[in-house]
């Protein structure tokens, strides 16, 4: 795993400063502690700072052919690039490394752009070909890794693995880009393409952008790879066939030249990720955080470790929200509204203190069902179904404003959120079920300026956009989809990347083995969710080889802590609210924002996550005291 920057100007064939490739990749270090790696010609540099997992002598980094013509910068790990070896050796083309990286420069000789496809991992790569005078920017499919990018002046173009770099650079626009802002605000991250900052975009996962020399603007930017957008027919021997998958996919990632593990939290997806990992690798170590409450879950990864003979290791810890928000920016290098960002933190650090390499369980809810949203999407578009859509926008709309709101009750005794979601067509009710932080409250909460100069932007917009796409008669393969497509790589992905590479860990999630994730979401709706339980068919996979308190546990979380923190701490909570920063940024209404303190203490409401979303987001604004963009401004 490594950390990527660089420089490209397609009009102006001067050598790009090397110091100042040298301070882009210095801001990037963390990703990378191994070494550094630089080069610059005219139009092009590259930086990179490297974390060695294979081919630890051969593997350094910017990598070129051997005739110096293509050039590349790539963060991440190929797993078939044992495969791609043979197949271009075969063809005629001489690897002088073991590097995964080769592959990729030589597959670009080989296939152009047709390499994209037939890479299986986890990437992120510029890749320039001097006699083309091509520079392609491409990230993997599912966004594992990410990869930002900016203008600069006169028409150029700059390009890192996090944001840092990037806003460094003279030249890029500065200033909070306010729908971003919004985004922020209802869905507790922002969604690619773009980032809170108003110069900088993400690519896109599943995307290529090339730029070419002489043109000012990019000649492409497509879309390599797209998930299923209808189920197959159901099969028989489905459990065991995702048995073998995921056992390949598992074997594949423990690809090393390092000492690797697994984190183990309990839950369903960790425990088969480690059980598999256990039995390619007898002794691999594991990593659980332990947290006080109900919902800690270290007892059963005890329990899955001794079973299957890892070298556990596990650590309490307490969780400081209010410490934590301020280091937010200076780990995502923007607002992230996800506090189990926290606990991930701890389980990263404790992890790299032992192994480089560490597998990790994420992805299996996006692609086997396992959200309890999913469950109650599902039923709601059943009833969406019955009634006609004046009926439920009229009746049921009226009876969801009439209804008390009910906070802090159970879901189920929550019937206005129930009513409103079932009020609106499928694709909204869906969005309301994964917003953080709904219309009426948030607007609320901002100042009148940005009010105005929001202009009416909607978050919520992208989810009908996105379930379009997909079968309209498969509501779960609907949400799987739009999840993929946001939340997986804004909320989970990007916290799963930042927060291991913080400590230069690399993560590795095979439940995100893209041809698994293909034959997944293909699954019928029924091998997914059933009688209310999702995951149907990962549990049956993984009946064999994990206990029954895995098996049938229920979903938990980290939320515990957070609540509670609130209430019990609201006098520094309301201080930072209502702050300087905050006021100075112009976008909040401070009386609001005390209401909003003041309901909580008072056991009025739960809004541990609004308060947490505006801590982290006094912790960005105290420490970049950006501007907002033009827009508003002139509001």
């Amino acid at each position: 795993m490594c950390g990527i920057v660089g420089l490209f100007h397609p009009l102006d064939p001067a050598t790009p400063d090397q110091r100042v490739l040298h301070r882009m990749a210095e801001a990037v270090r963390h990703r990378g502690p191994d070494g550094e790696g630089l080069h610059a010609e005219p139009h092009l540099g590259f930086g990179h700072r490297r974390l060695a997992i294979v081919d630890l002598a051969g593997g350094a980094q910017p990598m070129a052919t051997e005739d110096g013509q293509v050039v590349i910068t790539f963060n991440g790990e190929i797993y078939n690039h044992a495969a791609l070896r043979q197949t271009l050796e075969s063809l005629g083309h001489r690897f002088r490394t073991r590097s995964d990286t080769e592959a990729i420069l030589l597959g670009w000789r080989a296939w152009g752009l047709g390499v994209l496809d037939r890479l299986d991992g986890m990437f992120a790569f510029a890749l320039w070909d001097r006699g083309r005078g091509e520079l392609l920017l491409a990230r993997d499919r599912l966004g594992e890794k990410p990869l930002h990018y900016a203008r600069t002046p006169g028409g150029g173009w700059a390009f890192a693995s996090e944001l840092a770099p990037l806003l460094a650079l003279p030249g890029v626009a500065q200033g909070l880009h306010l729908p971003a802002l919004e985004d922020f605000l209802a869905l507790g991250y922002v969604p690619d393409p773009h980032s809170i900052h108003a110069g900088i975009q993400r690519l896109p996962p599943a995307h290529a952008l090339l730029l070419q020399r002489g043109r000012a603007e990019p000649a492409a930017l497509y879309r390599y790879w797209q998930p299923p957008i209808r189920a197959a027919q159901a099969t028989e021997g489905t459990a065991a066939e995702l048995a073998r998958r995921l056992d390949t996919a598992v074997r594949d990632r423990l690809m090393a030249d390092v000492p690797l593990g697994a984190f183990l939290s309990g839950g369903l997806d960790s425990g088969a990720v480690t059980a598999l990992a256990a039995r390619a690798h007898p002794g691999i170590e594991s990593f659980t955080i332990g947290f006080e409450g109900p919902d800690d879950e270290s007892a059963i990864a005890a329990e899955v470790a001794a079973r299957h003979g890892t070298t556990h290791r596990a650590q309490a810890a307490i969780a400081d929200y209010l410490a934590a928000a301020r280091g937010q920016a200076a780990l995502f290098g923007e607002p992230f509204g996800d506090h189990s960002a926290v606990p991930t933190l701890a389980v990263c650090t404790l992890a790299r203190k032992h192994v480089t390499v560490a597998l990790s369980g994420d992805g299996g809810d996006e692609v086997f069902g396992g959200y309890r949203r999913y469950r109650f999407h599902s039923l709601a578009d059943g009833v969406r179904r019955l009634l006609p859509a004046g009926v439920r926008r009229q009746v049921i709309g009226r009876l969801a404003a009439a209804y008390p709101a009910l906070a802090r009750a159970p879901r189920w005794l929550r019937a206005r959120n129930t009513l409103t979601e079932l009020s609106l067509d499928s694709a909204l009710g869906y969005y309301r079920t994964v917003c953080k932080l709904h219309a009426e409250r948030r607007r609320g909460l901002l100042s009148a300026s940005l009010r105005t100069a929001l202009d009416g932007y909607d978050p919520a917009a992208r989810f009908p956009a996105l379930m379009a796409e997909c079968d309209p008669e498969d509501p779960l393969l609907q949400a799987q989809y739009a999840d993929l497509h946001s939340y997986l790589p804004g909320d989970i992905l990007t916290k799963l990347d930042r927060t291991s590479m913080a400590v230069s860990l690399e993560v590795r999630p095979p439940l995100l083995a893209h041809p698994l994730v293909e034959w997944g979401l293909a699954l019928p709706a029924a091998q997914k969710l059933r009688g209310g339980i999702g995951k149907q068919v990962l549990r049956q996979a993984m009946a064999p080889l994990l206990p029954q308190s895995v098996l049938g546990g229920p979903k938990r979380g980290f939320a515990q802590g957070l609540a509670g923190q609130f209430r019990d701490r609201a006098d520094a909570v309301r201080a930072r609210l209502t702050g300087e920063a905050m006021l100075d940024s112009g976008l909040f209404d401070a009386a609001a924002l005390g209401r909003l303190v003041d309901e909580h203490a008072a056991g009025q409401a739960d809004h541990a996550q609004p308060i947490w979303q505006m801590l982290v987001l006094e912790g960005f604004l105290r420490g970049t005291a950006q501007p907002a963009d033009a827009e508003m401004a002139q509001a």
